[in-house]
């Protein structure tokens, strides 16, 4: 009993270390793209890539999409603690079969995100968005907003329909 116990905190331990090194990855392509767009497109005419409907424009981001929540940068700051914190605890929980690697991958992208997100309130008061779909004036973003919008929505469809009740008691309840 107690060297299965002593597997499973080595493999707890190392699955957390590979999420963080997954996560400071992710987090360092998303302030790189931030890093260039500030160096090529601030204070510059947008570029566009393809007419009326995708360019590289500037902007600096100090609420939500869509420009909600303006000037909130605690907040922003408190909800992503509390973000992180739900997703490591729940990460901590997943059972490590392969069933559950597509939460683990979600829950990486989303730690990304917010954390690379996180950073630009910090560092700037801001976030950094470069990103825009004319075509449907949709809002400006970044790399750390596609981490989160496309890990919510892979979320969403996972547990509407891959995921059973069975597999959530287990998440949550710590069952075998």
């Amino acid at each position: 009993m107690a060297r299965d116990n002593h597997k499973s905190i080595k493999t707890n331990i190392l699955s957390y270390f590979t999420a963080g090194i997954f996560v400071a990855l992710g987090v360092f392509a998303d302030q790189w793209t931030k890093i260039l767009a500030v160096s090529h497109l601030k204070n510059q005419q947008p570029i566009i890539l393809i007419d009326k409907v995708f360019q590289l424009c500037y902007l600096e981001n100090r609420g939500a999409a869509f420009g909600l929540f303006q000037n909130q940068r605690v907040v922003f700051l408190m909800n992503t603690v509390i973000i992180l914190i739900v997703i490591i605890f729940l990460y901590g929980r997943l059972p490590g079969e392969r069933r559950f690697i597509p939460l683990r991958i979600c829950g990486i992208f989303v730690c990304a995100g917010a954390v690379g997100n996180m950073i630009d309130r910090i560092r700037f008061g801001y976030v950094v968005d470069f990103l825009y779909f004319n075509l449907i004036d949709f809002p400006i973003f970044n790399v750390a907003d596609i981490y989160v919008t496309c890990s919510v929505f892979a979320l969403a469809v996972l547990i509407l329909w891959y995921y059973k009740e069975e597999d959530f008691e287990r998440i949550l309840h710590r069952r075998k």
